[in-house]
């Protein structure tokens, strides 16, 4: 049987994307491993965020066994990549329009979109931005919003 774990981010500057999450999430990190890995729970889920570059900067520091794969373990070339947006990071509200409102104000992530509503059988209000990888985050939620 599998379960979930956790989803985590390559990032390529971890003090900023940990200040941004914590930021994000108004809350500390949960638990970290130096400057490799750090963890938010939220809500019963987890995301992590990885520092692309701590296994090349401290191979003293880091014990691998088994056959390497360079697809998966070559950190760098994947922290490098283009993020091309197939993953959103899609978190909720409860006030959509107040947290929209709160981000807007500390000026955290990039590209941030104005509230939006889309109706494909069911109602949706949501608005989206980019972390500091260029991680697409939408936020959705209930709005009293007038376009």
């Amino acid at each position: 049987m599998i379960t979930y774990g956790s989803i985590y981010i390559i990032t390529k500057d971890f003090e900023k994307s940990i200040a941004f999450y914590k930021t994000l999430f108004e809350k500390e990190v949960d638990a970290q491993n130096k400057t490799r890995f750090a963890i938010f729970h939220i809500n019963g889920l987890t995301l992590s965020v990885m520092n692309g570059s701590f296994d090349m900067e401290h191979p003293d520091e880091v014990i691998t066994k088994g056959e390497y794969s360079a697809l998966y373990d070559d950190m760098i070339p994947i922290m490098q990549a283009p993020n091309c947006g197939k993953v959103v990071i899609n978190l909720n509200t409860n006030d959509l329009k107040a947290e929209y409102d709160r981000i807007q104000t500390l000026q955290i992530g990039s590209n941030m979109t104005k509230i939006r509503y889309i109706n494909a059988k069911n109602p949706y209000y949501y608005f989206s931005l980019k972390d500091p990888d260029d991680n697409t985050i939408e936020i959705t939620g209930d709005c009293n919003c007038d376009f």
